[in-house]
């Protein structure tokens, strides 16, 4: 397997595959911000029901839960990077069709939950290709700098500058922002279709091996591992204490601090603004610390700043607070899958990846109802509170694995570095 070798000591030359990787990934980001904004407007003038608009949501998130480890199969299958453009081509002509309908004014309330749903599942295959090539494009000792530099790109996109962008879209018509996402699609994939790399060389399969049984290799592999193990769980742990935190936050900013539109704004902009931040300081960070005692000092100032922000009634605190997360947040993912790249087999990286992005996933909705639950039962600050349980639930199960980092799974780790028995 080719790489792009890495330049000024450890950094990822942007000449060759890594750059345009990274700016297929930031083009398709910033897409994908201009039809998640728009879709929910869309929505709305569609139907007046929460329900339903709420459904066009959770058909965002279903997917993962269906097909996610099942994507992960398939992308340790097949070569990743015709995965790729190919799945950013079929998603392209989807959404081009939507906004086809939409101009034409035949949308409607099952279409947009039809396109929610088939784009989240053809990206359970995306996804966990893209963090499989990864590897293939730039040295081991890059890694770290390359999730930090993708991940920055894509919230700058898609976090800062498609946000002001949809409303003048939206002016020229409602189709608009969905063209335009289509246009990133096709971008992206051409973009990723020019790649020049071999595809990775792995051992054949055994007659009869199916997907049901790949899958629970992966599954294995991660649950045997002494580093990866503690942080899926630490990851879940998170995804539940922010679920909980984003779907109450508009009532946390509107009614406990008596704020307004402005002020909750101000909130998802120091979180933005903080992620930028976090992707700056993420791999400086962990050549002072290593990679999972970063997920602990994440996870500890992560748990303080919910803390801050659930007991202190003003609006300054939660500035405060949502700016130390999204920088936090950002120190914790460029970690978490460097970690993830470096511990894993190779033949392996797509399904561990999965179950790390089903678990993620699986996270979400499920605060998202604790979250709710909580600020009824306990008010509107209760649900800060609840994360930042959560987090320091997380931090203590990170323990294990803040011992000494190991780049690659090494021999005494266990079943993780033995091929597993096919």
């Amino acid at each position: 397997m080719t790489t792009v070798g890495t330049a000024d000591g450890g950094a990822p030359a942007w000449r060759g595959g890594f750059g345009r990787l990274w700016s297929a990934a930031v083009i398709s980001r910033f897409g994908d911000a201009l039809r998640t904004t728009a879709l929910p407007l869309l929505a709305i003038r569609l139907t007046d029901s929460p329900l339903v608009i709420a459904s066009v949501t959770a058909c965002g998130y279903v997917p993962w839960l269906l097909f996610g480890l099942l994507g992960g199969a398939v992308a340790d299958r097949v070569d990743q990077r015709r995965a790729m453009w190919a799945v950013d081509t079929v998603r392209g002509l989807l959404v081009a069709g939507f906004a086809l309908a939409v101009g034409l004014g035949h949308a409607s309330i099952p279409l947009l939950l039809a396109l929610a749903f088939l784009l989240t599942t053809l990206q359970t295959l995306f996804d966990n290709a893209s963090t499989a090539l990864l590897p293939s494009l730039v040295d081991r000792a890059a890694l770290g700098r390359a999730n930090a530099r993708l991940m920055t790109g894509q919230q700058l996109a898609g976090g800062l500058l498609a946000g002001p962008v949809v409303p003048l879209l939206l002016a020229g018509g409602a189709f608009l922002p969905f063209a335009a996402d289509a246009a990133t699609y096709l971008l992206a994939a051409a973009l990723v279709a020019s790649l020049r790399i071999r595809p990775p060389e792995r051992e054949p399969r055994p007659a009869g091996s199916t997907l049901r049984a790949e899958i629970g290799e992966g599954l294995r592999a991660l649950w045997h591992d002494r580093v990866l193990r503690p942080v899926c769980l630490a990851t879940l742990l998170c995804n539940i204490g922010m679920g909980a935190l984003i779907a109450t936050l508009v009532l946390h900013v509107t009614h406990w601090l008596h704020a307004g539109d402005t002020e909750f704004a101000a909130a998802m902009t120091a979180y933005a603004v903080g992620s930028l931040a976090g992707g700056f300081v993420a791999q400086r960070i962990a050549r002072r610390t290593g990679r999972a005692r970063a997920l602990l000092l994440g996870g500890t100032v992560q748990t303080a700043s919910l803390l801050l922000m659930g007991t202190v009634r003003h609006l300054g605190a939660l500035l405060a607070g949502m700016l130390l997360l999204g920088i936090m947040n950002m120190v914790w993912n460029v970690n978490q899958v460097t970690l993830m790249q470096h511990r894993s087999p190779e033949a392996m990286v797509g399904r561990i990846s999965s179950a790390f992005r089903t678990a993620s996933t699986s996270g979400a909705p499920l605060g998202a109802l604790l979250g709710g639950a909580v600020a009824g039962a306990f008010g509107l600050n209760a649900p800060a509170l609840c994360a930042a349980v959560l987090f320091a639930l997380a931090v203590a199960a990170l323990i294990p694995a803040g011992q000494a980092d190991v780049p690659v799974v090494a021999p005494q780790d266990g079943p993780t570095t033995a091929h597993v028995t096919r």
